[in-house]
């Protein structure tokens, strides 16, 4: 969006708050960028520069406001295949493979999802914040697969940093633990903070007031259980596939909640307290070594579209290497 974009206000809007006022005229942008456009001089009415958002619109006044185009983003685009669920011009859904990082950081600065991203809607991504970038409003580890809702304008990174703060999205992974959770079914309400003891994992604290932990929780199902633990008494599971439903969105959530139940993800590195060799001394244990993640896949994502109003929900079937491992579990 490079030309300048003209109303002409009517009786029905004269009075409005500038900001609303265009905010409701242009779909791609929101009101806090169009507030900085005019701040910074880009607003004109009738020819005159308009520099307060508050100002009142006149009916018959000729407002003028140019957008410059977006910066060029700093991470350069990369031609990596993305796996694209859904896609108009206001976001984008695409299932994330294992092993790609969704933004880059250190140890990850090429190959991550937002480099596939910047290639893929090179030409439709409007800017975030004046920027020439997808908006990412929520993320999942390196590590896990699954599904993901990146914004292309500034209007939906809005609308869906929104949905996600008032925990206003459908989000359930499938995850394949160590024994299974006691009771079957139920939720883990557990506040998590980043562990003194290793500042790359989070831990559950004690719920106080003033503390340090953020609200967690998770609702979970277990949905088939393996085999036996030959180290624990008669009928205890040796794995368990388990359906987790998140309330809130906290890093590693998952991975530290059931760790805290004592069902922590098989091959989790972080939380897993080595990588079940029990298993590993099963069978030949083949699919079981090979798989090199935590066992955990965002399988599905509802939410409302923030632009459009429409209902969307997105499933991604369980990965191959995930198949496998199920494979594998299901012979003991």
């Amino acid at each position: 969006m490079t030309a300048p974009l003209s109303f002409v206000a009517s009786s029905e809007v004269a009075g409005t708050r500038m900001d609303r006022f265009l905010a409701d005229q242009i779909a791609d942008l929101s009101r806090s960028r169009i507030k900085a456009l005019i701040k910074d001089g880009r607003l004109t009415a009738d020819g005159n520069v308009l520099a307060d958002p508050a100002a009142h619109v006149a009916e018959g006044v000729t407002y003028v406001l140019t957008v410059p185009p977006p910066e060029a983003a700093t991470p350069e685009p990369e031609d990596i295949p993305l796996d694209v669920l859904f896609e108009d011009e206001h976001l984008i859904v695409v299932n994330k493979p294992a092993g790609m990082t969704v933004h880059p950081a250190v140890g990850n600065w090429t190959g991550t999802l937002v480099h596939a991203l910047l290639h893929h809607c090179k030409g439709s991504l409007s800017g975030i914040g004046g920027v020439e970038r997808p908006g990412i409003v929520h993320r999942i580890d390196k590590d896990t697969s699954g599904i993901l809702v990146v914004a292309k304008t500034d209007k939906a990174h809005q609308g869906l940093s929104k949905l996600f703060a008032k925990h206003d999205i459908d989000r359930v992974y499938i995850a394949y633990v160590r024994g299974a959770p006691n009771p079957r079914t139920g939720t883990v309400n557990a506040p998590l903070a980043r562990s003194n003891a290793d500042r790359k994992k989070m831990a559950v604290v004690k719920e106080r007031e003033g503390g340090p932990g953020k609200d967690a929780v998770t609702h979970y199902k277990v949905l088939k259980i393996f085999g036996r633990d030959p180290k624990k008494p008669l009928g205890a599971p040796a794995a368990a596939k388990v359906e987790c439903t998140l309330e809130t969105g906290r890093t590693h959530q998952i991975r530290a909640h059931m760790a805290h139940i004592g069902s922590p993800l098989l091959g989790d590195p972080m939380y897993g307290r080595g990588r079940a060799q029990h298993l590993l001394n099963l069978d030949d244990g083949r699919d079981f070594r090979d798989f090199r993640r935590q066992a955990l896949h965002a399988a599905v994502l509802g939410f409302v579209h923030p632009v459009t109003k429409e209902e969307l929900r997105f499933e991604a079937d369980i990965p191959k290497d995930m198949q496998r491992l199920e494979g594998f579990l299901e012979t003991l």
